[in-house]
């Protein structure tokens, strides 16, 4: 059995933001009393150092910083953070390091600097270019400052910039959703984000649920706007459409199933040991915990190791969100279990028209994907 990949990916979660939207169900807090920049970033650096051992002689491929709204931070403590992370782990030209941001104008002004500094992809949050749809997902910017945002950021000499559009929002229609898709496509960015609203526990949205559009219109909206995505971008995963050269390096590895680590309160990492044992960890969730213990052992907030029935459902979540889907060598890479364990699976999405076979590869159907927790879950162990 081959050994997994060499290359990993770094996850640095910065939890605050503006305001938290009702939807959201990440690890985010409003920026208030507890936020202080200079003890988070201090506290982030502490963390990077106990994450060295775990990828000895392996390559650094992306960075990935999301949040809560980490463009609220100044350039200069994404530098040191960056700094940081080169003086451990080592950042080459090929790293890909993307930033989350906020079209908010405060946010959008500092884009010159982050370019400066080494940040050299983007992900504008823009979800909508409705004023109405954009107050009804209480998101702090309007249209407008989403505009001068794409607009600032190509003119700060951003070249690799990802926007986020959400569908099937309060009120809206099929072609309110068709101007939001066709309005990101004018700016030629070379990467656009579309997934549907989804009421997710925890969240304000869930505990009082908004009037949606209807699953029929919905599905109607999804098609209508993946029509038109698909004649400038190609999709290469369930959400997810770029240019050629344009996919997200760091997105592309949770989707392969590599292996990265992650600092930041609530980061959570993947890695694999030599024996091929495959581990998830996550870091403490409030800020105030994380920024107290940062750098010790306590700083971890759980851990588990992925059993061997597991792993065929936990490779293939990921995987078969990929257009391309995945071989049969990459999945024992990875995995490292052999692929004869799972080929009566196999034979029978086939056959079912779920997946389609192609030498040693195999990727979804369009019914497969369609219907892609279904397809999924066949992998599930059984009891």
């Amino acid at each position: 059995m081959t050994k997994g990949s060499t290359d990993y990916s770094l996850y640095i979660h910065i939890p605050w933001c503006i305001k938290k939207c009702p939807y959201c169900d990440f690890n985010s807090h409003e920026k208030k009393g507890d936020y202080n920049e200079e003890l988070y970033v201090n506290a982030l650096i502490k963390d990077l150092s106990t994450e060295i051992e775990t990828v000895n002689n392996k390559s650094l491929k992306s960075i990935f910083i999301g949040g809560g709204t980490p463009s609220l931070f100044s350039a200069a403590s994404i530098h040191r953070i960056l700094e940081a992370t080169d003086n451990a782990l080592g950042i080459n030209k090929q790293t890909e390091i993307t930033l989350e941001a906020n079209p908010g104008t405060a946010e959008a002004k500092k884009f010159s600097d982050f370019h400066a500094i080494g940040i050299n992809r983007l992900s504008i949050g823009v979800q909508s270019f409705n004023n109405e749809h954009l107050k009804k997902l209480g998101r702090v910017h309007d249209a407008e400052q989403a505009h001068n945002a794409i607009q600032l950021a190509q003119k700060a000499g951003f070249n690799r910039i990802n926007l986020d559009l959400m569908f099937g929002l309060p009120g809206q229609n099929i072609q309110q959703a068709i101007d939001d898709v066709e309005m990101a496509l004018s700016y030629h960015t070379g990467h656009l984000s579309h997934y549907q609203l989804t009421l997710e526990k925890n969240t304000l949205f869930y505990k009082h649920p908004p009037a949606l559009p209807h699953d029929e219109l919905i599905w109607d909206m999804q098609v209508a706007c993946q029509t038109k995505i698909d004649n400038e971008l190609n999709q290469y995963e369930v959400s997810a459409y770029a240019a050629e050269g344009q996919q997200s390096r760091h997105n592309l590895n949770y989707w392969q199933f590599g292996d990265y680590i992650g600092i930041g309160a609530g980061a959570h990492g993947k890695l694999t040991d030599e024996q091929g044992t495959i581990s998830r960890y996550w870091k403490k969730k409030l800020p105030r915990d994380y920024i107290k213990l940062a750098g010790t052992q306590d700083v971890i907030g759980g851990k588990s190791i992925v059993k061997d029935a597991e792993l065929p459902f936990e490779y293939m979540m990921n995987a078969l969100r990929l257009k391309s889907g995945f071989t049969v060598d990459h999945y024992q890479q990875q995995t490292h279990q052999n692929a004869y364990q799972i080929q009566a699976i196999l034979d029978s999405l086939v056959n079912k028209k779920l997946l389609q076979r192609n030498a040693s590869s195999y990727r979804c159907t369009e019914q497969g994907w369609n219907f892609l927790n279904d397809t999924v879950e066949h992998f599930l162990p059984s009891e």
